[in-house]
């Protein structure tokens, strides 16, 4: 790190706030590639291993998964399911957050790519693929919904317009020249307002916002459990107050970046 600064300074003539803006997307570049790394390595009890757990058991929890966060560890270390005597648990639930590992691999994996339909749709296809919707015919796994749907008592966009509504979605979010932290919650508003797959459109889209922090080097989040009533409240007062959506991410953010903080104190120095 202190030779990348010494390379700076020595052959440049930017101001010191530029030096430090560029130092700071070098440190947040290497989250990225600290992850793929781990993921590589197979390293075990490290940043990726930690993400994948807290990721896959609050954004499943979110949606009605009954897992416990230690459940979904033990998934996710051992590939069996741990359960107590006389419990029940739903084979999709375990599915989906098997799914959702994959999902992340792949997400890590394209997060410098620009974000598409086609990885969207490829994002809930990897979510939802041999779970019990998977057999309705009219489901449409890895394909826009073609039933109406609500987002608690709101209506969402109608199937016959979602195509077109995330064409201009994406249109408008890859106009911005430099993507911000609110660009990228206002563009998650936007997708979970069209709601565009049948179900799994929550999880989908906290897909999406992982990977575009990563993409513009910016901190990535995640959204616990505990603070669901305060994440829907935000998604529903958006338009009237943006701020509580985006307190709820930016106080998600500060505990990421101590988990970060804890496996990599260099990114933050």
């Amino acid at each position: 790190m202190e030779s990348e600064i010494s390379i700076f300074a020595t052959s440049c003539s930017w101001s010191s706030i530029e030096i430090i803006g560029k130092v700071v997307m070098l440190v947040k570049r290497r989250l990225l590639e600290r992850l793929l790394e781990e993921k590589e390595m197979k390293l075990k009890g490290g940043l990726y291993h930690q993400t994948q757990i807290k990721l896959a058991y609050n954004s499943n929890r979110i949606e009605g998964s009954r897992l416990s966060e230690d459940q979904t560890r033990y998934i996710f270390e051992t590939n069996t399911v741990s359960m107590e005597q006389d419990e029940a648990v739903s084979i999709d639930d375990i599915i989906e957050t098997v799914n959702h590992f994959s999902c992340f691999d792949y997400m890590i994996a394209h997060a410098d790519e620009k974000l598409t339909e086609e990885m969207i749709k490829e994002f809930h296809r990897l979510l939802k693929r041999n779970t019990s919707d998977e057999r309705k015919e009219w489901f449409c796994v890895g394909d826009y919904k073609s039933r109406p749907n609500v987002v608690g008592d709101m209506k969402t966009t109608a199937p016959a317009k979602v195509r077109s509504e995330i064409q201009k979605l994406l249109t408008d979010y890859h106009s911005k020249e430099d993507v911000t932290a609110e660009d990228i919650v206002e563009f998650h508003y936007r997708f979970e307002s069209i709601h565009p797959f049948q179900d799994g459109n929550g999880r989908v889209g906290r897909i999406i916002m992982f990977k575009e922090c990563l993409k513009n080097d910016i901190l990535p989040f995640i959204i616990e459990h505990e603070h669901k009533l305060f994440y829907y409240r935000g998604l529903k007062e958006y338009n009237t107050e943006k701020g509580y959506l985006l307190d709820t991410c930016f106080s998600a953010q500060d505990q990421y970046e101590e988990m970060v903080s804890y496996f990599f104190p260099d990114l933050n120095q």
